[in-house]
């Protein structure tokens, strides 16, 4: 999910809010004012802004916390401070350490704008004509998703080689395409390709081509991955899994920016954006010699990392039901939504598998759905939880005593005298028991049944 852009501002003294806000919206910036960092910090919780602007000399936590609290957790993010004479020592000492500018009190309102527009220059440009549409598939409202993708669409604006990490089912590789959707190279190919899942007698072959008579079974020429991303980007997925030999080659090509196809004696330059993921930890990967050290410091230019669902279950809700339309038009069913009980339990449940499991779920319930809000116990069914419908003692007993008297009638063919026996009870109690569940024995023989399929 989207924000409007906006700019977020933070000063105690209401009548410069008032102030500095309605010259900035009437240089057409949106503007969020707040009167203490607290609310800053609960305000960039909810949606991250692009850029702060705050007073150094706040209640509470002042202006200088706040920056390094920011600084921390959301290192983009350009920040202005506003200082008084006093505090001016500060803000020089804040821009040495990252601030991006800081402004005197007084300070002239054209001199205000010029800083904010300067500071907005540092952040991507959008492609021409689409805002949104670089991130295109990545639903999110969670501002740890934010971040990230604020940071992605920086990165996407170099040349410089990505490694993303995350969970299995967290989305690495529609991260990679966004990045290379808000890239120069946006025009030019974008490449995927699973090495874990290529045999590695094959994985050569896949990314770097080879020349007829090569090998046996090579009877034309093989364009390679890398030749066929040429002026784009190549995204290797699962780059943990690459077997050494390979990783070795890898290196060189990097190192070179050339491909010697097998077989072939010449080496071809090529221009690629290189863009790897891995769910492994590639440190310890690194520690027990399963991954060379100097391949991982040439893909790891820049490290991005996806949060798991569990630590943006804010997105669930989200998620969910808009994979629930896509079903919805799959299927040709009217699904609405999740009942609130089925809702709570997707949003609380575990989700080791993350976005895919999530999809999974979501389109289990739907084939299986046959009213528009989809139940509780279909919830349930897909993420092989037992049902919390019944949990009292009474209710548990009274299920359990309807089965068995279910089987017992079953194994007799409805006979009441055979299942009372094998009950132990006589039968008056049995029927008691029977008439306490509204089961009828005729029902259970097998001639009656057979009758009332002819008839």
């Amino acid at each position: 999910m989207s924000s409007t852009p906006y700019i977020l501002l933070v000063d105690d003294d209401p009548d410069l809010r008032r102030l500095v806000t309605l010259r900035l919206q009437t240089a057409g910036h949106q503007v969020v004012a707040v009167e203490h960092a607290e609310a800053a910090l609960a305000q960039m919780a909810l949606s991250l802004p692009q850029l702060l602007i705050s007073d150094i000399r706040l209640p509470g936590m002042d202006g200088m916390q706040l920056f390094e609290l920011v600084r921390a957790s959301h290192p983009g993010l350009p920040v202005i401070l506003l200082t008084a004479h006093g505090s001016i020592p500060d803000a020089v000492d804040a821009a040495q350490r990252g601030v991006f500018d800081y402004l005197s009190k007084p300070f002239d309102g054209k001199l205000l704008l010029q800083k904010v527009a300067a500071a907005m220059s540092m952040l991507p440009t959008p492609a021409a004509g689409d805002d949104e549409g670089w991130r295109a598939g990545i639903l999110s409202r969670s501002a740890v998703m934010q971040t990230l993708l604020a940071e992605a669409r920086l990165l996407a604006q170099s040349d410089a080689s990505v490694l993303i990490q995350g969970e299995s089912g967290s989305g690495k590789e529609l991260l990679a395409q966004a990045v290379h959707r808000a890239s120069p190279r946006r025009s030019a190919p974008f490449i995927a390709v699973n090495c874990g899942a290529i045999p590695e007698s094959l994985l050569e072959s896949e990314l770097f081509g080879h020349v007829k008579g090569s090998f046996t079974g090579a009877v034309r020429d093989h364009e390679g991955l890398f030749q066929a991303a040429d002026g784009g980007t190549l995204f290797l997925d699962e780059i943990g899994d690459m077997p050494l030999p390979l990783q070795v080659k890898l290196l060189r090509v990097l190192q070179e920016r050339a491909v010697r196809p097998l077989g072939a004696a010449q080496a071809r330059k090529i221009n690629v954006r290189i863009l790897s993921a891995t769910h492994r930890n590639l440190d310890e990967a690194m520690q027990q010699g399963q991954f060379r050290e100097d391949l991982y410091y040439r893909l790891n230019v820049v490290s991005l990392h996806l949060p798991s669902l569990s630590a943006r279950r804010e997105d669930i809700p989200l998620l969910a039901n808009h994979f629930l339309q896509q079903q919805s038009q799959r299927y040709d069913k009217l699904l609405q939504g999740f009942v609130p009980e089925g809702m709570e339990m997707l949003v609380s449940a575990p989700w080791p598998g993350n976005i895919r499991q999530l999809y999974n779920v979501v389109e289990q319930v739907s084939a299986l759905a046959t009213s528009p809000l989809i139940p509780l116990g279909l919830v349930q069914r897909a993420l092989r939880q037992p049902s919390m419908e019944s949990l009292s003692y009474a209710a548990a007993k009274q299920a359990f005593e309807r089965q068995y008297l279910i089987q017992l009638l079953k194994l007799t063919d409805g006979n009441v005298a055979e299942a009372a026996k094998l009950a132990d009870r006589n039968r008056t109690e049995f029927y008691r028991l029977l008439q306490r569940h509204a089961l009828t024995p005729s029902l259970f023989r097998g001639e009656t049944l057979g009758e009332a399929s002819s008839g």
